[in-house]
């Protein structure tokens, strides 16, 4: 049985999210003054457009009305997707993350900042942008020698179809 209000929330609102085709990625809880906030942060393969973010508020907001959940007391939800520097905790976000730069925390100590080309169940396999006109290399990253990982911001990077062009 769960035993926080979280993990509550969770078993609630999880099937309602998956029933939309998203993935329920967070669940927080949060008091602003006498107020609390209850933010939920959905994401899919596809991504998540604002009609689908405002389709499952709507759902959300409808079965949280009909429990008990958030107690008696006013609350503010929130429905979003993950921010642009979000953090890979689960195989599903490096499958997303493919294409994309990604600063890797290493548990041997050290970073590594490198572009995702393909993931598998053990890893992933990277280019490793080179430094002062090297080229990039390849370097195959498995997932028990990664401590923490985090998409970056790209804001120079050309996109595919104009390197194709």
């Amino acid at each position: 049985m769960s035993t926080t209000q979280s993990e509550r929330l969770r078993e609630l609102l999880e099937p309602l999210v998956n029933s939309q085709g998203l993935d329920l990625e967070e669940i927080a809880v949060d008091s602003v003054g006498r107020k609390r906030v209850l933010r939920v942060v959905v994401d899919s393969d596809t991504g998540a457009d604002l009609d689908r973010i405002a389709d499952v508020s709507r759902e959300l907001s409808a079965k949280l009305d009909e429990t008990d959940a958030m107690g008696q007391g006013e609350y503010t939800l929130e429905v979003g997707t993950p921010g642009a520097e979000r953090p890979l905790t689960e195989h599903r976000h490096y499958v997303r993350a493919v294409d994309r730069l990604v600063k890797f925390q290493l548990v041997e100590g050290g970073e590594l900042v490198a572009r995702i080309l393909d993931v598998d169940d053990e890893g992933l396999d990277l280019e490793v942008p080179g430094v002062k006109g090297r080229k990039a290399t390849s370097r195959r990253l498995g997932f028990p020698e990664i401590e923490k990982a985090r998409v970056q911001v790209e804001f120079n990077r050309k996109d595919k179809k104009e390197e194709e062009a």
